[in-house]
């Protein structure tokens, strides 16, 4: 079965860190393009970033203080959050789709992880 555990997420005060990691089995990590959504309380879930094995992308609203990274070896992705703020606050999700080239449309990936919970105080 493919499985995505999202883990790390945690209270932080603005301008805090925060590292998220997202463990992955079940399908042939490399392979695949892995992102990161966040849905904050009322909204849609949006776009946070993506990477691939031969790119990342990142939405303008966290470009210069998320940064992306990911363990081929150990099927493991990580999202680290800088520079927090109060509106980063949000679950965040992994998901990843087969495909060789970074997303922004969360409905084309095929698999998701269960969430971890980010909040950001003033």
């Amino acid at each position: 079965d493919v499985q995505l555990q999202a883990s790390g997420g945690g209270s932080v005060q603005a301008g805090g860190s925060l590292r998220l990691s997202c463990a992955a089995s079940g399908f042939t990590f490399d392979d695949y393009n892995i992102g990161w959504f966040r849905q904050a309380p009322g909204k849609e879930r949006e776009f946070v970033g993506s990477t691939t094995g031969s790119g990342t992308a990142y939405a303008d609203s966290v470009k210069g203080r998320f940064t992306i990274s990911r363990d081929n070896a150990k099927n493991t992705m990580f999202l680290q959050m800088n520079s927090l703020k109060p509106d980063d606050t949000a679950v965040y999700y992994c998901a990843a789709n087969d495909a060789i080239h970074c997303s922004r449309n969360n409905g084309v990936y095929d698999y998701w992880g269960q969430g971890t919970l980010v909040t950001v105080s003033s």
